[in-house]
């Protein structure tokens, strides 16, 4: 585990030998029969937790791969005019998806967004670029934001994700940052 994750076990009665782990917002939930053992239940879980992070590290695109994905909705979505000089995981933005620091042109996507799908993640990484076009929400700025097809239904997944989180989101207008 990385010390960071809030693990919760659920014991079940109907659950024989089966133990299963994912992720529940921040928290990573295991499920264990009810009848295992506290020895038991202890090494399952630091295995399960250990099982989830590795396969969501498989998912997880690096500061790499997110620079080269930034790079390709740039060419689609604005005619390659919102050039980042980097892009990256942060994992300190916890009332944020993402930032954006026009004068040095460097994108940051919070952790919080991995594992969500990934028109979602793009969806983040569009508003972010846009500010490197347009620094504030203003219309001019929106216009670039929606030229992604998908913006709307990212805004509305990233409020449910919110509300089913218990989080305050981060603006009450679909804002990103």
């Amino acid at each position: 585990m990385t010390g960071t994750e809030q693990v919760e076990v659920r014991r079940s009665s109907r659950r024989r030998r089966t133990v299963s782990a994912y992720r529940d917002g921040d928290r990573i939930v295991v499920l264990i029969p009810a009848s295992m053992s506290k020895r038991d239940e202890a090494r399952w879980v630091q295995d399960m937790v250990l099982r989830l992070e590795r396969s969501e590290a498989r998912k997880r695109p690096s500061d790499e791969q997110l620079m080269a994905r930034a790079t390709q909705l740039n060419d689609e979505y604005f005619g390659g005019l919102a050039q980042p000089a980097s892009v990256r995981w942060v994992g300190n933005q916890r009332t944020r998806w993402g930032s954006c620091t026009p004068g040095d042109k460097s994108i940051r996507l919070s952790t919080r967004l991995q594992g969500m799908p990934s028109w979602v993640v793009d969806y983040v990484l569009v508003h972010e670029l846009a500010h490197l076009l347009e620094p504030g929400h203003d219309d001019s700025f929106w216009a670039w934001v929606n030229r992604y097809p998908r913006a709307e239904r990212a805004r509305g997944y990233l409020l449910g994700w919110s509300a089913a989180a218990e989080v305050d989101p981060p603006g009450s207008e679909g804002h990103v940052d």
